[in-house]
């Protein structure tokens, strides 16, 4: 199924429409629709006057329009100077509580990125929450005890730590971009970050565990983002870019603005360049020597990105640079941007939209680095969007983004509500130590404040949407805290398992200052609570007392000559939900624990798997009567004993094949199976058949042979 995009890439210089047509992944660029600014309404990305670049992207619709219909939601990408960002991380306890869900991991990010935005607000004294927005973070790392781990789902352990970089943006840049949109009726459905929209195109997530730096080189802005170890771990802006190259032109040869841009852009097609000067003189320049002029401009712009690259790197340079953005095209830059960060040439590219995979074009659109951006915006607000929200707290309007699953929590911070404003003052706490760790309960609020969303009674956790109607009335005193052993625990730490249809209620071993206690005992200040939960089904096994079923769990594994062999078909099949697991797999609540014993296997089963024969047996017929004669080949001892070949080996066993009898069979052999014999009062001549043609005792004989004796007795004269 298609669908078609509408992107806006308002810049200092210029603002670049762009349809997108999307089908299965792959994106059409169907038109472009660039128009500069006739003044600078635009500085360092951020609009200054919000009539005017409405009326631009008014125009820029409008002609859009005209090809494609009506244009009622676009997609955009902001930009500032004020751009920040902040790492922080949230530490929790989850000893003997493991983190189930996706979703308890979401709500750990979300808290960690509300950490940062505390961060960066203490850098401002007089800041208030509700003048940034989070508009992008990233995780940098899982941690469970201390350790970088890739997921905290299902895991286990005493601390789990989520450590995030944000990026916050400053509430004007934003509610102005919203005003312009708004002028020119268009509602705003997706937002993004300049650095994000061109990274999400030009570096695919599997090539993200690289460190390298893309930068966005606008007129009045260098937006940068930074990857490594398969995320984007830093954001950054630099207020420093194509206008300075412009402005260096200007002030040399005494150009208007608009005219020094377009000399600038002559740089790259023509070796001489035309210039008309304030007085009106026209005068041709070596492209050398107007290189020369903005020599200067160039070393700065490169110096000013070369270092905020090595700011957001930890002060060590990436394994490469990308550049786009028109700006990417200044004259030496990634020469210059080569020297500060100590790169080699290769190392450092400026990237057109050629490089963008699953992307084609129209003919009459150029491939420039120019148009990565715009492009970008529009796929990256498609594939992860940053919905903005807004609604009222008491009455004031709060704008927010949600990154994840919004709740009232969320509005009251971008509300600037604090935490003592939604409980009167608490009741006395309790101190309690659980499992080694201290735990603070604190006391209760009595009366909370009551939260009403939209009329209903509500809670923090209390999902949101945009246009909801919060009312908070604040609460009154608590009273001292009371908490039960129950209320410590997790309900994860209580259990219903089914083994073999069979149900157990699994609960935890509990102890209260070392006496035997249970969940419904009430605890004191001070106390001391220690459980143990049953997490695995090997500890599930022990405390049912289903400890015989361990042992046939473990691998079907013997030595056999000395060396191991492995038979998993052997070994009892253990399920969990219908699914084969191990013994150290996680039990969580509900799970049917299942097992099928297997058979033994046998001494000849074994030497089959070997190749071995253990006994070697022919039919033949001889005189008349069917005879089988059979000998042992290999002799198998079996923890040193000798067994038959239908004897069953218990895991583990030691098993050697000793070599008896590996001869052929020959004809005297039939003598010792067969109870024919030579009558006693026999005299004469006999002749030896071997299936109708004479033989020898000594001759080899096979399975299905005829074996004659005949008798031929001499007369008695």
């Amino acid at each position: 199924m298609s669908s078609k995009l509408f992107a806006l890439d308002i810049g200092t210089r210029s603002v670049v429409g762009i349809i997108l047509q999307e089908e299965n992944d792959h994106y059409h660029v169907e038109d472009i629709v660039v128009k500069e600014h006739k003044e600078r309404a635009m500085v360092d990305g951020q609009i200054h006057n919000v009539m005017y670049v409405a009326e631009l992207i008014n125009t820029i619709k409008y002609e859009l329009e005209e090809k494609h219909g009506p244009l009622t939601k676009v997609s955009v990408a902001a930009a500032g100077r004020s751009l920040k960002t902040e790492q922080a991380s949230v530490t929790i306890n989850i000893r003997n509580r493991p983190i189930f869900t996706e979703e308890d991991i979401s709500r750990l990010e979300l808290q960690a990125v509300q950490q940062a935005q505390q961060q960066l607000l203490q850098h401002k004294e007089d800041a208030k929450i509700s003048h940034y927005y989070c508009v992008g973070y990233s995780v940098l790392y899982y941690r469970l005890d201390g350790e970088e781990i890739g997921s905290l789902l299902d895991q286990q352990g005493d601390e789990a730590q989520i450590e995030v970089i944000a990026t916050f943006l400053p509430r004007v840049v934003v509610e102005s971009l919203i005003a312009a949109l708004k002028r020119a009726d268009l509602e705003m459905e997706a937002l993004t970050l300049e650095p994000i929209a061109a990274i999400n195109v030009l570096i695919p997530s599997t090539m993200r565990r690289l460190n390298v730096a893309l930068v966005d080189i606008g007129a009045g802005t260098s937006d940068i983002a930074i990857t490594d170890k398969s995320t984007v771990v830093a954001y950054g802006m630099v207020p420093t870019a194509g206008d300075e190259i412009t402005e260096a032109l200007s002030d040399h040869y005494l150009l208007d603005f608009p005219v020094a841009e377009i000399a600038k852009r002559q740089l790259q097609m023509a070796e001489e360049i035309l210039i008309q000067d304030i007085l009106g003189f026209d005068q041709y320049y070596p492209k050398a020597e107007v290189l020369l002029a903005i020599e200067p401009a160039v070393k700065q712009l490169a110096k000013s990105i070369g270092e905020e690259i090595l700011r957001l790197n930890n002060r060590v340079a990436p394994k490469a640079v990308m550049l786009v953005g028109g700006g990417s095209l200044t004259p030496n830059l990634t020469t210059e941007l080569g020297l500060v960060l100590d790169l080699p040439a290769n190392r450092i590219a400026v990237r057109g939209i050629d490089a963008i995979q699953n992307l084609t074009k129209e003919e009459h659109i150029k491939a420039s680095p120019e148009l990565v951006t715009p492009i970008g915006i529009a796929i990256a607000a498609k594939k992860m969007p940053i919905q903005y929200m807004s609604l009222t707290v008491n009455n004031q309007v709060v704008r927010l983004f949600e990154l994840k699953e919004m709740t009232v929590a969320d509005a009251f911070l971008a509300a600037n509500i604090r935490a003592k404003q939604l409980y009167g003052k608490p009741g006395h706490g309790l101190s309690i130590s659980v499992n080694g760790q201290d735990i603070f309960i604190p006391g209760g609020h009595g009366h909370p404040a009551e939260i009403i969303v939209n009329g209903q009674q509500a809670s923090t956790k209390t999902l949101i949407k945009t246009g909801d109607e919060i009312q908070l009335v604040e609460g009154q005193d608590g009273q001292p805290a009371t908490v039960t052993v129950r209320d410590l625990i997790d309900d994860a730490a209580i259990k219903t398992i089914t083994i073999q249809n069979t149900k157990y209620v699994i609960e935890p071993k509990i102890s209260v200052n070392h006496s035997p206690a249970s969940l419904d005992t009430v605890l004191n200040d001070r106390d001391s609570v220690v459980f143990e939960i049953a997490e695995t089904i090997e500890e599930i096994f022990k405390v049912t007392n289903n400890w015989h079923l361990l042992k046939q769990f473990e691998s079907y594994t013997i030595h056999v000559d000395g060396q191991p062999l492995f038979l998993p078909e052997f070994s009892s099949q253990l399920t969990i939900n219908g699914k084969t697991t191990k013994l150290s797999y996680a039990v969580q609540d509900g799970d049917m624990i299942n097992f099928q014993q297997q058979s033994l296997p046998t001494v000849q089963r074994i030497a089959d798997q070997m190749n071995l024969l253990l006994e070697d047996k022919i039919i033949i017929h001889f005189q008349n009567e069917v005879v089988e004669l059979s000998k042992t080949v290999h002799e198998a001892l079996v923890n040193q004993m000798i067994v038959a070949p239908l004897s069953t080996v218990p895991n583990g066993a030691t098993v050697l094949f000793t070599e008896k009898d590996r001869s052929r069979w020959i004809y005297q052999d039939v003598f010792r199976f067969s109870n024919w014999q030579l009558p006693s009062t026999f005299k004469g001549n006999f002749t030896i058949l071997r299936n109708g043609q004479p033989a020898s005792f000594d001759m080899e004989i096979f399975g299905g042979d005829r074996l004659e004796i005949l008798l031929a007795e001499t007369p008695i004269a």
